[in-house]
């Protein structure tokens, strides 16, 4: 149980800063837009109307994701030059833009820039000005900022696909994406109100910066030169391209363990509420503790997680696995968010967070293919989930090494 002091903390700190926690909680909510989880609830009709299958529809959909990938290398920089509130309505416009695109192409050919659209825009730069604002904006309590900030992933996530799927069976696919056009054009606004007063103009000031590892405010160059960025990108791909690919091939993994789908989806909201619980949780504790403790055995749970995926026959059994995911999911979007600041410093972590979130992007688009390709090649989802929880044991052996190497290198005060 929470204490009553850090209750009474925590309900003071939400208070003090509700307008710029607000915004980045709403710039992580409209990145849904641009998400997997939601863009796959219209995969049926999409493949429907541009005669797609199922292999061809993934083709586009990875090459749509690595080219946002690609571009976020430039895009996420841009979060260093201009302020969030200004940036966030500009890429707020385009989303809403990109949703259009996909209400109303009638073309093959332009599929796969309207996905590149949306995942440059959503999932891409919504996601990463949030995240480089809460850790920008906040030092002392960046862990719990970047919790906070993150509840609109869980929200859109819990909420978005129920709402949709239910007016699916009400009105046509395409008027849906004009819906959400119009959800992220309302964003602006609010957007605008909400940062009306940003807590740190991007001109701030030198004390309202903080450093990273050896007193330094490291530039992108600079940090991809480092060891420990390298050690670090296992556990950036990981939880992107494996979570990514367990929820794409969803109905397959139900198939294969002989349960309805519906029945697999029931155990969704638990682990919504899970990572909720896991991503405030990770929150308090990343501020009293610090990533470099915390981040090397953070996606243990991974190796559990898909471990009983492998090996369960029962949904009971399953719902343990995804107690387990969700641990790393909610705590993914706070730990590695603050560890860039911490050890890379404050001043350009926009264009070095750009690269963090390319590698993840780009996890997102290459996940989903592995497992089809090792599931045509005959290598079932069993098997294959034994080997991620291989893969998750020698990424948390890879963090631990690179931060148990370079953690005497950051600043006293951290």
């Amino acid at each position: 149980m929470i204490s009553l002091s850090i209750r009474a903390d925590l309900f003071s700190f939400l208070k003090q800063n509700r307008n710029w926690l607000t915004a980045g909680a709403l710039l992580s909510l409209l990145s849904s837009f641009g998400q997997t989880f939601f863009i796959s609830i219209f995969a049926a009709e999409i493949q429907a109307d541009f005669s797609l299958s199922h292999g061809g529809w993934g083709t586009i959909y990875a090459l749509g994701t690595m080219a946002s990938a690609a571009t976020m290398v430039w895009a996420g920089s841009l979060t260093d030059i201009f302020r969030a509130r200004t940036l966030g309505a500009l890429v707020f416009g385009m989303l809403a833009v990109s949703c259009l695109a996909m209400a109303v192409n009638p073309y093959l050919s332009l599929l796969p820039i309207v996905i590149f659209a949306l995942r440059l825009t959503g999932q891409g730069m919504c996601s990463h000005i949030a995240v480089v604002s809460m850790a920008r904006w906040f030092v002392a309590t960046r862990g719990r900022a970047l919790s906070v900030a993150s509840l609109g992933f869980a929200f859109g996530e819990a909420l978005l696909p129920i709402v949709f799927v239910a007016l699916l069976g009400l009105f046509h696919w395409r008027s849906l994406w004009v819906v959400a056009a119009i959800i992220a054009l309302a964003g602006i606004p609010l957007l605008l109100t909400l940062l009306k007063t940003e807590r740190t103009p991007q001109s701030m000031a030198d004390e309202n910066q903080s450093v990273g590892m050896q007193g330094e405010h490291w530039t992108r160059k600079k940090a991809l030169r480092h060891p420990l960025f390298w050690f670090m990108t296992p556990a950036l791909l990981g939880p992107s391209a494996f979570n990514t690919a367990f929820f794409f091939n969803q109905v397959y993994f139900a198939d294969i363990k002989g349960w309805s789908h519906l029945s697999l989806v029931t155990l969704f909201p638990l682990y919504t509420l899970m990572a909720i619980a896991a991503m405030v949780t990770s929150g308090i504790a990343l501020d009293r503790f610090g990533t470099a403790r915390m981040i090397p055995v953070y996606q243990l749970p991974m190796v559990i997680a898909f471990t009983i995926f492998a090996l369960s026959g029962s949904l009971v059994q399953a719902a343990f696995g995804f107690v387990f995911l969700a641990m790393t999911t909610g705590a993914n979007s706070t730990l590695p968010n603050a560890f860039w600041a911490e050890f890379y410093g404050t001043r350009h972590i926009g264009s070095i967070k750009a690269m963090a979130t390319a590698v993840m992007v780009l996890g997102s688009a290459i996940g989903p293919g592995i497992t089809g390709v090792l599931i045509d090649a005959g290598v079932d989802l069993n098997t294959q989930y034994i080997g991620v929880s291989v893969y998750f044991l020698l990424a948390c052996l890879c963090t631990w090494v690179g931060i148990h190497r370079y953690r005497n290198a950051l600043p006293r005060s951290t």
